[in-house]
């Protein structure tokens, strides 16, 4: 599979496929420059002043250049078609189902990730902009019997590995940009729409330090948005499980039972 050098290690499922789509582009984009480029080069040469002092108004009378142009727009209606949109609707219309993946929201804010699982309960409780606070940034509504057990955290996700995860996404004030490149993430979060974006998890924080030989080794969430002053700052930490680890992360999580 055609993959470009540099790029973050692959640590999702569909990570490998984003990359031959991103090979292929750049292919194509070199063979382009060094066609034009050479081009370029030999028209200098070929019609320089020394040798043709007359100029020639008629243009090319080929039709290779036609040919030309074809053979490109068919190249690039092959990588299109064949690959850049299955790509693009397998990550949009082949979102896993709720039971059959790990539901978890993000809600961005300047500048700051705040995460919200739906606890043992799997079910999300209520929130109420009228309840945020500094203490409760996604206002979630204390009363509500779904919430009693939810856990939130902010700038820090954990999900378990091999294990599909569903994020909803959105934002509090302006538009931010969730992006998790070793996963090949990049969503934009805007105020006021629920976003989607999914990924199946393959390699473990403690893995990639091994993998990498780095043990401080940290998979960064990003925002990729200009969203303000302190956009530099806005930096979170995904980190991968495994399954024991994440259900005792749930379970250190969780709020003390209420009265």
């Amino acid at each position: 599979m055609l993959t470009l050098p540099g790029l973050p290690p692959q640590a999702s499922e569909h990570a490998p496929h984003i990359d031959q789509v991103l090979g292929l582009e750049h292919l194509m984009m070199l063979v382009l420059a060094l066609f034009w480029g050479g081009y370029f080069i030999y028209v200098l040469i070929r019609f320089r002043s020394g040798r043709q002092t007359e100029a020639n108004y008629a243009g090319m009378k080929g039709r290779w250049s036609v040919y030309l142009v074809f053979l490109v727009a068919m190249a690039e209606g092959v990588l299109l078609v064949g690959y850049e949109i299955p790509q693009w609707r397998e990550r949009v219309y082949d979102v896993p189902s709720a039971s059959n993946a790990i539901v978890i929201r993000v809600i961005a804010q300047q500048f700051a990730w705040n995460v919200h699982y739906p606890g043992a309960d799997g079910r999300f409780g209520r929130t109420d902009i009228a309840l945020v606070s500094s203490d409760n940034p996604i206002g979630l509504d204390p009363r509500d019997a779904d919430a009693k057990d939810d856990v939130t955290t902010i700038n820090q996700l954990t999900v378990p590995v091999g294990h599909p995860v569903v994020v909803h996404l959105t934002s509090m004030d302006v538009v931010h940009s969730f992006g998790v490149y070793e996963l090949r993430v990049k969503q934009d979060a805007t105020p006021g729409v629920d976003s989607i974006v999914w990924f199946v998890p393959t390699v473990t924080t403690a893995e990639m330090r091994k993998r990498t030989n780095n043990p401080d080794f940290q998979y960064e969430i990003t925002c990729s948005q200009l969203c303000g002053l302190g956009h530099f700052r806005m930096r979170g930490f995904l980190n991968v499980v495994t399954d024991a680890e994440y259900q005792q992360f749930l379970a250190d999580e969780a709020p003390a039972p209420r009265p």
